[in-house]
């Protein structure tokens, strides 16, 4: 592991955090000089012959793990990575993702997490916005997915494009750099070590802008929010934890997600799909801990005819987080699946909320946990940003140690995100108790939270204005038992496409076409005349989600 050290500090470390503030926890012994890279090192040489992973096509122990990362980083050198290059990863669950991060890790480059997801649009930007060295996608897969590696080859030709196929026994003896095969055979790790803290990867944020934002983490503030995670949710060398969720999701990483089970020696079950009758059966055959799911994917699991046919004794904690979850829903987990709930609430800017295992079950179910680090520090403010009184609902701001300062050059949303101070705005509506424990309220800005994924509105009108047949539109998040919120869209025709609006068919699959991410595309689509005003002419996104759910157009499904 490397030395924790005051003289590899600059001025403002990659996630704005002053050197100041970073030697602070260093000297509290939060920072501990920990890289990704030490953290894949330990797990191998701690547990080489312990099971690492498991997908539907392989299984690895962490001394094959490491052989696969030594062959991926051999891949990733003839695509041209090095220290410090970004490169962007959109890969299904499987363990070609966890050797392709720990490949990245090992070179000292910087992983930037797409989503599968994504569409061709978002990773461009990604690619442009961190100026990517290298694309890595599947080589086999859903069309949408696959379309993806050929737009970056197409329109970014200054990055190298990396295509894997997980299916197969080699999947890095097969790989290719822009077409080509790279000979792995004699691959070797690479000595790369970096600073602490360096950037260590980019993740991303949902948000009201157009386009999801960069998120700089760094090794020393990542690692200390994954190892306090360990500590709070009790994971153990001997568990077992299910990967529903997509992997390089902030959730699915860190909370405790991936890098925990990693940094305890445990062992990772890749999910092809969160299905009910993929994940219990996955739960029954591996002996599953531990998994973490979203509210929507819960309610789907609550519901099916699945749990009975399975034997879920082997489960001890199930992760819920994403979006709230209902008291409802949250009061079936004991029950139904004889597991203990812990809920989260948190963010890939920083800030985690836990449930503990020992709150009694009204806070359990009824909260959204309390920060897991006592150094986290909470202000919630009311819109002229004084303080709240105690209990009262207001804007939750944040600062600590593994809450960033900065997003990746964007200065003018930096502007608008972060207090002098340091302290981030969530953008979250919350009240906390006399315990500490918060409950979300909602949110102060327009963004969708869709089931766990945070849609800008702005991005799915711009895309839809794009349509021949669209005059305006206007995308509101209208609420849903399941998501959370589903997408609404609201369409007012052009004129001579008054008597023939295209289906709610056509409009998924003409968003879908120009890259639109999967979980934005909107639920409804309702042609109406006219959108209601505010009182200075503005389209009036606050009256249409107060509105009943809407009659069903003639663009619906």
């Amino acid at each position: 592991m490397s030395e924790p050290s005051t003289q590899d500090l600059p001025p403002v470390l990659p996630n704005g955090m002053p050197a100041e503030a970073a030697r602070h926890y260093r000297e509290l012994g939060l920072w501990t000089g920990q890289t990704h890279r030490d953290l894949f090192d330990s797990a191998i040489s701690g547990r080489p012959e312990r099971t690492a992973v498991v997908d539907r096509h392989r299984s690895l122990t962490y001394r094959e793990l490491g052989e696969g990362m030594a062959r991926a980083a051999a891949v990733f050198r003839a695509a041209g990575v090095g220290e410090g290059s970004p490169v962007v990863v959109q890969l299904p669950n499987s363990a070609v993702f966890l050797e392709t991060v720990g490949a990245l890790f090992a070179l000292g480059a910087v992983p930037v997490f797409a989503l599968p997801a994504h569409g061709s649009r978002e990773v461009e930007h990604f690619c442009a916005l961190a100026d990517a060295v290298a694309y890595v996608g599947p080589r086999r897969g859903p069309r949408d997915l696959l379309a993806v590696a050929d737009a970056v080859r197409e329109h970014r030709g200054d990055v190298a494009v990396v295509t894997v196929d997980e299916r197969v026994a080699q999947p890095w003896a097969e790989a290719r750099v822009d077409g080509d095969v790279v000979d792995v055979r004699d691959a070797a790790m690479p000595t790369t070590r970096v600073s602490p803290a360096s950037l260590a990867f980019l993740q991303l944020s949902g948000g009201t802008t157009a386009l999801p934002k960069l998120i700089p983490r760094t090794h020393d503030d990542y690692l200390y929010s994954v190892r306090r995670s360990v500590e709070v949710c009790d994971v153990r060398p001997e568990d077992v934890m299910l990967v529903a969720l997509p992997c390089a999701h902030n959730f699915t990483m860190s909370s405790p997600g991936i890098l925990g089970a990693l940094h305890v020696g445990a062992t990772i079950v890749m999910a092809a799909d969160p299905s009910p009758t993929t994940c219990l059966s996955a739960i029954e055959k591996h002996g599953v801990t531990q998994a973490a799911l979203v509210p929507p994917l819960l309610l789907a699991w609550l519901n099916s005819p699945a749990v009975a046919r399975h034997d879920l004794s082997s489960l001890r904690t199930l992760w819920v987080g994403g979006a709230k979850l209902s008291d409802t829903a949250a009061r079936r987990v004991g029950p139904e699946l004889g597991c203990t709930l812990q809920q989260v609430f948190g963010m890939a800017e920083g800030l985690v909320n836990y449930t503990r295992l020992d709150d009694p079950e009204d806070l359990v179910v009824t909260t959204q946990g309390r920060p897991m680090s006592e150094h986290d520090e909470l202000r919630i403010l009311a819109e002229d940003g004084t303080p709240v009184a105690p209990g009262e609902p207001g804007v939750l701001h944040t600062r600590g140690p593994y809450t960033i300062r900065q997003y990746h050059r964007a200065p003018e949303v930096n502007a608008r995100s972060f207090s002098e101070d340091g302290f981030y705005c969530t953008g979250d509506i919350v009240r906390q108790l006399p315990s500490g424990h918060i409950v979300v309220v909602g949110r102060d800005k327009d963004q969708i939270n869709r089931g766990g994924e945070k849609v800008a509105p702005e991005a799915v009108e711009n895309e839809l204005l794009a349509h021949p047949a669209v005059h305006d539109v206007s995308v509101v998040g209208i609420p849903d038992e399941a998501l959370g919120e589903r997408i609404c869209a609201y369409l007012i025709p052009r004129g001579d496409h008054r008597e023939r609006m295209p289906t709610a068919v056509e409009l998924r699959g003409f968003l879908r076409g120009r890259g639109l991410s999967s979980f934005a595309v909107p639920d409804v689509f309702e042609v109406v005349s006219e959108f209601p005003h505010t009182g200075v002419g503005k389209t009036s996104k606050k009256d249409q989600r107060g509105m009943a759910v809407p009659e069903r157009g003639p663009a619906t499904d």
